[in-house]
């Protein structure tokens, strides 16, 4: 089965790409508590609506970080950064501060209470930014370019916590995957506690949201793409896919204690396993995604 093709490769999907880095020195900013802030660029692309976009959510994004790739990915228009007071006389902000004034953001600085009611996150680190929707991406971009690289995919079967959301997500980036896939139910959507958790990975990521998990695996699996489903319960090793993972793939992460659902399960062409030398039986589902992803990644170098 390794050694087979099923179809051809694809370059990194639109969206991947990471934005240009601006720099500016600090300067003063009145406290504000609403406005919109814009780049010229971010205008541009808002107010060319040939076709309407879908949303993902994550109008509300927490910790500095996050924030930080907010400003610098530039995906999407941002209104508003709310700076913690005690922070104005510190230089650990000066880099979020700089980029936004670059790209003329409105910055308010306001009561440490006051952010902190606001926030949905735990320990938002004394920033937060008001922002359009993170634009969702079609997941039949990914499958139809065809270029010098494997297309490789991740989809999430029913991981409902946030947190591991966030870092499946920062993961997939640093392992050069194409495209995350959501199922829209049974799964955690776009949240500032994502948001953070990703390390603002989500503005970098493509995200694609689709109704049915397995007729999409399907669908991915008649463009000549490997389904490799990731089960704790599985004899075969994840170590052991070999030439596989330098084919066009889709990795599918089960979440919780369930594992794969019996429909997914049904739409994987092997399903693998993490083996576990020690007493525990599994792992968390986002180390396991850090696990598989660098796994493809090793072989593809």
């Amino acid at each position: 089965m390794t050694g087979a093709r099923r179809g051809g490769a694809s370059g990194r999907g639109p969206g991947a790409g990471r934005g240009g880095r601006a720099a500016a020195g600090r300067r003063s900013t009145a406290p504000r508590s609403s406005g919109a802030g814009r780049t010229g660029k971010i205008r541009a692309e808002g107010e060319a609506k040939s076709k309407p976009q879908k949303g993902l959510g994550g109008e509300q994004v927490e910790g500095r970080q996050a924030v930080r790739e907010l400003l610098l990915a530039q995906r999407r228009r941002v209104h508003e950064i709310w700076i913690s007071s005690e922070l104005q006389d510190t230089d650990s902000v000066d880099d979020i501060v700089a980029i936004a004034n670059a790209n003329r953001v409105p910055i308010a600085w306001v009561a440490r209470k006051r952010l902190e009611s606001e926030a949905r996150s735990e320990a938002p680190q004394g920033v937060l930014a008001k922002a359009a929707e993170l634009p969702e991406a079609d997941i039949a971009q990914f499958l139809r370019k065809r270029g010098a690289t494997a297309p490789f995919l991740v989809a999430v079967d029913g991981v409902t916590d946030p947190g591991n959301l966030g870092a499946i997500v920062r993961s997939c980036d640093g392992a050069g995957v194409d495209v995350v896939i959501v199922p829209r139910h049974r799964a955690v959507h776009v949240t500032p506690t994502v948001a953070k958790a990703s390390a603002g990975a989500i503005e970098h990521m493509p995200i694609s949201v689709v109704s049915g998990l397995p007729s999409t695996l399907q669908r991915i699996k008649e463009a000549g793409i490997w389904i490799v489903g990731l089960d704790d319960a599985s004899d075969k090793d994840l170590f052991d896919i070999g030439d596989l993972a330098r084919e066009p793939v889709c990795m599918v992460l089960g979440g919780g204690g369930a594992g794969l659902s019996s429909l997914v399960r049904e739409r994987c062409d092997m399903i693998v396993s993490i083996p576990m030398l020690g007493r525990l039986s599994s792992l968390n589902v986002s180390a396991a995604a850090a696990l598989a992803t660098y796994e493809v990644a090793r072989h593809r170098r």
